[in-house]
């Protein structure tokens, strides 16, 4: 719940170790002094030990983790992923010199395997390549973008985004970022009680500028794990998003963030259709009318089929509201059934004029998107999720 008390994310080293055993901590901890870095913790413990710290503290640029008598270490790896952060550089040590493991951990972008005992060279040859940025492109990590579009006005998307991320954010534990491209009229900020400032304003007009220091100087912290670029341009302001400059600042946030939402007004949609077509998760948000079942129908078919990179959710909100299809004859006339149904409560939308702290409260909305946080933070299983946690490792 919103108002439970969370851990606070103490600030992280540049590498952080956990051994089983204290022969294979003094190696890397000679392995380390020979790198010249300084910044180091040591942790006694496995890859399980790594992953409840983690889900406290911001990530490192170099984690060691022990997989020795662990079972399933693929699944704790995949859990990894879901706390790890994009910039980590990720060795596993462990007890088993298991070919296929090795080649499992390499595909999914697992910068290096070693058994134990450790040998000293080829472990300070694979620090170093973390520490100086020369891990090769193969493995790098991204973050997971998801789009949100409302369907028609008063859909309630920007309410259904502004949820989902934050319990990404604050339930999960996950780095967020939410980006609200309705530049003149986005409700974001206003629900998660924040301020627009001119970054994401400046980030659009100028992508030239924007870099790690830009976003860690405009971002708005709506949580500790939440941040947010939303601007609140005059009516009569000239401001249209340029694909070009849509497209830079995401490769840029997807760099950083676990998870990149993007709330896209329908108007601007048709205008940045590249960006759409990326790897992500498409929401479509609609209610039970007429002109949705119209223009779900229409989306599908522009947006495309989905893909092992690109999938599109179809959630109907408002199901059973009085000025609607029912949901029988909504399925019948769309041809298909949504993914994802939210039923009619009158409080979601009193609650979403309160903002999120009131949002979380409301029961109705956070069973209905109960399953599309269980699938955004990879928790049904670990082998239908296989090729997102090869996406997050590389």
């Amino acid at each position: 719940m919103i108002d439970s008390p969370r851990a606070s994310l103490a600030p992280a080293p540049v590498a952080m170790v956990f051994a089983g055993d204290g022969e294979s901590e003094g190696i890397i901890r000679q392995c380390l002094g020979d790198t010249g870095v300084l910044s180091v913790e040591f942790n006694r413990g496995t890859i399980k030990t790594a992953i409840a710290e983690l889900a406290k503290r911001t990530s490192p640029r170099l984690l060691v983790v022990d997989i020795s008598g662990v079972d399933d270490p693929m699944t704790h790896i995949l859990h990894l992923a879901e706390v790890c952060e994009p910039g980590t550089g990720v060795i596993v040590i462990g007890s088993s010199n298991d070919i296929a493991l090795y080649r499992e951990f390499k595909d999914f972008g697992i910068v290096e395997y070693f058994f134990k005992p450790l040998v000293r060279d080829p472990f300070v040859r694979a620090c170093q390549e973390i520490l100086t940025g020369n891990v090769e492109q193969r493995g790098s990590r991204i973050g997971k973008l998801i789009f949100v579009l409302g369907i028609n006005g008063g859909a309630g998307a920007t309410t259904i985004a502004v949820n989902t991320a934050w319990n990404l954010a604050e339930t999960y534990q996950r780095l967020v970022i939410f980006v609200d491209l309705a530049v003149h009229t986005g409700d974001a900020a206003l629900q998660l009680n924040m301020t627009p400032n001119k970054a994401l304003h400046e980030a659009l007009e100028h992508p030239e500028r924007v870099d790690n220091l830009f976003i860690e100087r405009g971002v708005i912290h709506a949580s500790k794990r939440l941040n947010l670029l939303a601007s609140l341009e005059p009516f009569d302001g000239a401001i249209v998003p340029e694909e070009k400059a849509v497209l830079s600042l995401l490769e840029t946030l997807l760099r950083r963030y676990r998870y990149v939402f993007v709330d896209m007004p329908m108007f601007l949609a048709p205008q940045l259709m590249k960006a759409l077509y990326l790897p992500s998760i498409c929401l479509l948000v609609s209610d039970a009318s007429l002109t949705a079942v119209r223009d779900v129908m229409r989306w599908r078919e522009k947006i495309g089929p989905n893909t092992p990179e690109r999938s599109t959710l179809h959630i109907l909100n408002n199901s059973g509201a009085a000025n609607g299809l029912s949901e029988s004859e909504f399925i019948r006339a769309i041809g298909q059934p949504p993914d994802v149904v939210i039923h009619h409560d009158s409080a979601i939308g009193t609650a979403s004029k309160l903002g999120i702290a009131e949002v979380t409260k409301v029961a109705t909305l956070q069973r209905g998107l109960a399953p599309v946080l269980r699938l955004l933070a990879g928790t049904n299983s670990a082998k239908s999720h296989s090729s997102f946690l090869g996406r997050i490792f590389g």
